[in-house]
C-alpha cells in the first residue's frame, strides 16, 4: 500500500485505516476461527498422568469422593507405619517405587500422637510430616495426614495438641490441593458423642487457615463405626458431625473383621461418606495369616462403590502386614518389584497398580 498524501488530515486517515481493516477482515474470514482453534489446541493439551494432576482439589460430593470436575473417584494407596519408628523406609528411592512402580493415588502419613510420636518432640514430627507430605506432593500423589491418636482412645485427651499440630501443618501446606486431613485415627472406649464433639473442635482449626481440604473424621471402636463395641453406623448416620466436605474413616483386618464389618462398610457407604484409610490382610494386630480371599471381597465392595483406601503399611516391621521383609529399610532396597515383598506385599501391589479409571470429562 502506498503512503497517503501529506495533505490528507489526521481524521480522514483514520477513516481510510478503519476502511483498510474492515477491508482485511472481510477477505481473510479464517483469522477468528484461527484464533478459536489455538484457544481449542490449548484446552486440548493433554492432562497431566499422576493423580493429582489428572483430578486437582478433592471434595466430597455426596457420598462419595470427586474430583475438581466433580466426578466420583477411588483413590488406592499405602500408610506409613509410626514414623518415629520407620522413617529409614521413607526414602526417595522407596517412594519413587510408591508412585511410579505401585502406581500409588494416595500416601497416608502417620504421625503417632504417643508412643514415642509426637509428645515426645512436636516440632521434630511436625517437621517430619512436612517433609513426607512434600515428597508425595512432588510425586505427584495425594497425602493423607493422619493423627495417629491410639490410647488413650479418647481424642479430646490430645485436643491441644491436635490443635498445634493441624494448625501447624495447614499454614505450610495450604496452597497444596492434595491434602486430606485425618483428625483422629481410631478413637476407642469412648462416646460418638465425644469423637463428634472433638471432630467439631478441630475442624473448625483446619477450615480457618485451608477451607478447601477434606477432613476425615474417625469413628468409634478403633474407627470400626462402633462393631468392635457392640454399635453400629446409625449412631452416626442419626447424629452427623456438623461440618460440610468431611468423610468417615473406616478399619478393617480381614483375617479378624468379617461379614458383619463387611455388612457394616456396605451400609455405611450408602448412607455416608466413607474412606478406608486403614486395612490389612491379617488379624487385627496386623499379623499371622493372610485372608486373601476375605480382603478381595472388601477390595470388590470398595471398588463397586468407589470407596477410597490406604493399605497398612510401607514399612519392614516383623509382622506379616508390613509390606516389606525385615531389613529391607536397613540394605536401603531394592524398593521396586517383588523381591524385597512379603506375600502381603506382594498382593497389595498389584492392587494398587489397578487403579481406578479416573474421568477426565
Amino acid at each position: 500500500m502506498t503512503a497517503p498524501p501529506r495533505s490528507l488530515r489526521p481524521a480522514a486517515l483514520a477513516a481510510l485505516l478503519g476502511s483498510v481493516l474492515l477491508l482485511l477482515v472481510s477477505v481473510l474470514p479464517t483469522t477468528s476461527a484461527s484464533a478459536s482453534a489455538t484457544t481449542d489446541r490449548k484446552s486440548a493439551t493433554p492432562a497431566a498422568t499422576t493423580p493429582v494432576g489428572i483430578n486437582g482439589q478433592l471434595k466430597v460430593c455426596g457420598t462419595k469422593l470427586c474430583n475438581s470436575r466433580g466426578n466420583p473417584i477411588q483413590l488406592r494407596g499405602m500408610s506409613t507405619h509410626g514414623t518415629q519408628w520407620y522413617p529409614h523406609c521413607l526414602t526417595s528411592g522407596s517412594l519413587n517405587a510408591l508412585a511410579q512402580d505401585w502406581k500409588a493415588d494416595v500416601l497416608r502419613v502417620s504421625t503417632y500422637v504417643q508412643e514415642g510420636g509426637y509428645e515426645t518432640n512436636p516440632q521434630h514430627f511436625t517437621n517430619l510430616a512436612h517433609s513426607l507430605i512434600q515428597q508425595a506432593t512432588d510425586r505427584g500423589m495425594y497425602v493423607i495426614v493422619d493423627w495417629h491418636m491410639l490410647t488413650p482412645g479418647d481424642p479430646n485427651t490430645n485436643l491441644s495438641k491436635a490443635r498445634q499440630f493441624f494448625t501447624d501443618i495447614a499454614n505450610r501446606n495450604k496452597d497444596k490441593n492434595n491434602i486430606l486431613y485425618e483428625i483422629a485415627n481410631e478413637p476407642s472406649g469412648v462416646s460418638w458423642s465425644r469423637i463428634k464433639s472433638y471432630a467439631e473442635q478441630i475442624i473448625p482449626t483446619v477450615r480457618a487457615i485451608d477451607s478447601d481440604a477434606p477432613v476425615l473424621v474417625g469413628t468409634r471402636a478403633w474407627s470400626s463405626f462402633g462393631v468392635s463395641e457392640g454399635a453400629d453406623e446409625s449412631e452416626v448416620v442419626n447424629n452427623p458431625v456438623r461440618a460440610a466436605n468431611i468423610m468417615y474413616t473406616f478399619h478393617f483386618y480381614a483375617y479378624s473383621h468379617r461379614d458383619e464389618y463387611l455388612a457394616t462398610l456396605s451400609r455405611a457407604a450408602d448412607r455416608l461418606p466413607v474412606f478406608v484409610t486403614e486395612f490389612g490382610t491379617q488379624n487385627y494386630a496386623g499379623e499371622g495369616s493372610n485372608d486373601f480371599a476375605m480382603s478381595q471381597r472388601y477390595l470388590d465392595l470398595m471398588a463397586n462403590k468407589k470407596i477410597s483406601w490406604t493399605n497398612w503399611n510401607f514399612s519392614d516391621d516383623n509382622r506379616s502386614g508390613a509390606v516389606f521383609k525385615t531389613g529391607t529399610c536397613n540394605r536401603n532396597g531394592p524398593w521396586t518389584g517383588t523381591s524385597s515383598l512379603k506375600p502381603a506385599g506382594a498382593w497389595i501391589r498389584d492392587r494398587v497398580a489397578t487403579p481406578d479409571n479416573f474421568p477426565v470429562a
